[in-house]
């Protein structure tokens, strides 16, 4: 068993860990142990120092992602992490490109650390609360306490360090503290300087900014779900408005809601506004059904809704856009020239009909005369959004871990309008507790006028759906 003693940081275990690859040390082979480093400060030539001794390290070939799931989950609060990101590296380094996918096992540990700290990263720079202290007691001018859930407590520093200017500051945490004197900026690990952060006194802005909390604060509109979500309950005791929002809640609970602002408002002024009968309607519960679906236009030139269709255990869920021609007039999704042509993308790469879930995001009909001829019309964002109500209930009833998206518009009804197909064809894509995978929609194979093209079309789906098929989800 080799012991590689290393700082807790990530350069430290980056060069002990290209050494040990260049000597073929497997991870099991290694007890990795770790102790503070000294403080230390973060300038140029404290930079400079890393990137040489990195440099001596042999160096190894890994992609930009993959690089910044390393760092990224090297923060992550666990005892096994320099182990765990060692083995990652050893299977990269022995060609096993699998442990950079959220499929592979290693891979969405990998994944689901890296998020974490992301999460924490994006919780400090919205949490950390500064407040000005007393003059007499001299620098620094500004502290704050925060208990990050992750090792982010560098990458937070450096970051207040660009937007601060010359202001000397402390963030104090339970695991130690970071410091800018106006110039340099200063990590302290495993001491938290409780005693300046109790030498606090709230400024004048702070008394403010209390005053216009509780006057935006509206009862009416509480949703305790959603402030607890955007606002985690664990931050309040370092906010300022965190000690108002208890009382102002329980207030809320205890009769301000039917009174809210309602007093101030009916003694303002205004005008009659003109409202259209239509949208003066109170909001109604859902279409019991399908078939009775109103939620958007699209049913008034449509023959019927068409339902998926699959058994309700499918491993596999094949998600189109809509419904076409020959589908609106049978009821039954992917029975037109798409269907046949995705038919015979299935028989290639192995894939039952019989043992997939086919629906599609948009489940009426969108079309535009041409003569006597019904032409497909793509749906729009909103009647994607309108039926995203079914297709919720299709991914919660059908057991399908994995879901194949069949063009941009049913990409889009998973993961919004700004997903692009181009960015997500041939990757495997985590969304909720299952995995996506991305390709054409058969009809675009269709509208190819070029033989070569058309079968590249093709090659894609049936890789697409080879992909599926293997995946372990």
């Amino acid at each position: 068993m080799h012991v590689i003693a290393i700082d807790d940081e990530f350069d430290a275990w980056r060069v002990a860990a290209l050494d040990a690859l260049a000597q073929k040390l497997p991870p099991e082979s290694i007890d990795w142990r770790t102790a503070q480093a000294e403080p230390a400060l973060f300038n140029e030539s404290a930079r400079s120092a890393k990137a040489a001794k990195a440099a001596d390290a042999p160096p190894i070939r890994v992609s930009r992602e993959l690089a910044s799931l390393l760092k990224d989950a090297a923060h992550f609060r666990d005892a096994r992490r320099w182990s765990f990101l060692y083995r990652v590296l050893w299977r990269w380094a022995q060609g096993d490109r699998s442990v950079a996918s959220p499929a592979d096992e290693d891979g969405a540990r990998l994944y689901k650390m890296a998020k974490a700290v992301r999460r924490a990263q994006h919780d400090m720079i919205a949490y950390v609360r500064f407040r000005q202290r007393d003059a007499s007691l001299g620098a620094p001018e500004f502290v704050a306490w925060y208990e990050p859930d992750h090792d982010v407590l560098a990458w937070g520093a450096e970051h207040f360090a660009a937007r601060m200017g010359r202001s000397t500051w402390l963030i104090a945490t339970p695991d130690g503290a970071a410091m800018f004197d106006g110039e340099r900026l200063q990590l302290e690990r495993g001491r938290a300087l409780a005693s300046d952060h109790a030498a606090v006194l709230p400024d004048a802005a702070e008394a403010l900014w209390m005053t216009y909390y509780r006057s935006i604060f509206n009862p009416a509109r509480l949703n305790e779900s959603a402030l607890e979500q955007h606002m985690p309950v664990r931050f309040w005791k370092g906010l300022p408005e965190g000690a108002l929002i208890p009382k102002l809640v329980s207030d809320a609970r205890g009769g301000a809601r039917r009174v809210a602002q309602a007093q101030n408002v009916g003694a303002l002024g205004g005008k009659a506004v003109q409202v259209d009968a239509l949208a003066a309607q109170p909001e109604r519960d859902a279409p019991t059904s399908l078939d009775t679906c109103r939620r958007c236009d699209l049913w008034r030139n449509a023959t019927q809704a068409v339902h998926g269709a699959g058994p309700s255990d499918a491993r596999i869920m094949l998600l189109g856009e809509q419904p076409g021609d020959q589908e609106d007039l049978k009821g039954e999704p992917f029975v037109g020239p798409a269907g046949q042509l995705l038919q015979d993308a299935m028989q290639r790469a192995g894939v039952v009909r019989e043992h997939v879930y086919l629906t599609n995001a948009v489940k009426h009909f969108k079309w535009e005369p041409r003569g006597k001829r019904r032409l497909h019309k793509t749906p729009a964002q909103q009647e994607v959004e309108a039926c995203s109500y079914w297709l919720e209930q299709e991914l919660h009833d059908v057991g399908a871990k994995v879901i194949v998206t069949l063009g941009a518009t049913a990409l889009a009804a998973l993961f919004g309008r700004r997903a692009t197909l181009s960015a997500h064809v041939g990757r495997v894509v985590p969304y909720r507790d299952k995995l996506v995978v991305a390709t054409y929609h058969p009809s675009y194979a269709l509208r190819q006028n070029d033989e070569a093209a058309r079968e590249k079309t093709v090659a894609a789906i049936v890789a697409a759906l080879e992909l599926a098929s293997s995946l372990k989800a």
